[in-house]
């Protein structure tokens, strides 16, 4: 495992727990590969472990796990009445303007095309698509919390190529609906892709190249961040009478790659903003 999870929280129905980047949350084949749930297993060995909330590999940030097959049913209904309010921490591309916004926009897959070469690539499609594409509605809320402009940036790092008065900004973000890629497809709707994502960002067809060679000197010098800079970064719920909140601090690379931007102490920025 590249590094290890954090316990956030241990409850006596449930754990909270911070996901590093490139850890599966859940098993997907047979290959003996660490996985987020065998994590648990391990530290809680004979014990009633299931994730109510699962990340994409590359997304770091707060899961929530139940500790009994009663509380993994009352959280997942409470997950499907939309009780449990997640929100996300991203790095885009260029510099957002709006302080805050919401992007309601039909999410559905888009199709291998001349235009996407990728197969579960999704998209933003209008309702009347003329292909007859099926879509859901998809609705993501955003607040911007500090951007860099040109000015701000500092020579090229690690080989990585900032284009010419590019900037960057961290958002703070909800998905009010829950669809595949939602943060990612919508991000990149607008026009501000998260920093690193092989799929939505600037050229997809780094991601074939990445499935087929790994990480290479173009991938670097185009992304430059190895996974997507987007963190789940609070989870809030009602529990027995009571209201939750739980966070997990920016991960180092993250927080890194913001300084090179001259956004200097974001884990400050988001307190200020949450308090």
């Amino acid at each position: 495992m590249t590094s290890e999870p954090i316990l956030i929280a241990e409850h006596a129905d449930f754990l909270v727990v911070a996901k590093p980047p490139h850890v599966l949350s859940h098993p997907t084949r047979p290959d003996g590969r660490p996985t987020l749930l065998g994590w648990l297993q391990e530290k809680f060995p004979g014990e009633f472990v299931a994730l109510v909330n699962r990340l994409d590999r590359e997304t770091s940030g707060t899961v929530l796990v139940a500790r009994s097959p009663e509380t993994a049913s009352r959280l997942g209904a409470m997950t499907m009445r939309r009780e449990i309010h997640k929100y996300y921490l991203a790095l885009v591309s260029g510099r957002v303007e709006a302080e805050h916004g919401v992007i309601d926009a039909p999410i559905g897959r888009l199709g291998i095309s001349p235009e996407n070469p990728i197969w579960l690539r999704r998209g933003v499609i209008p309702s009347d698509d003329p292909q007859g594409r099926k879509t859901a509605g998809a609705r993501t809320e955003f607040w911007r919390l500090a951007f860099s402009n040109s000015e701000n940036r500092r020579p090229a790092v690690d080989g990585y190529q900032q284009p010419d008065g590019d900037a960057i900004s961290l958002l703070r973000l909800q998905a009010h609906t829950g669809r595949l890629h939602q943060l990612r497809v919508h991000l990149a709707h607008i026009g501000h892709p998260v920093i690193g994502d092989k799929i939505y960002g600037p050229d997809g067809n780094l991601y074939l190249k990445f499935i087929a060679e790994g990480w290479t000197e173009e991938h670097q010098r185009v992304l430059g961040l190895p996974r997507h800079a987007l963190h789940a970064h609070e989870l809030r719920f009602p529990w027995n009478g009571g209201e939750l909140t739980f966070t997990a601090p920016l991960p180092e690379d993250m927080r890194e790659w913001a300084a090179r931007f001259s956004i200097r102490h974001p884990g400050e920025i988001i307190s200020r903003w949450a308090g």
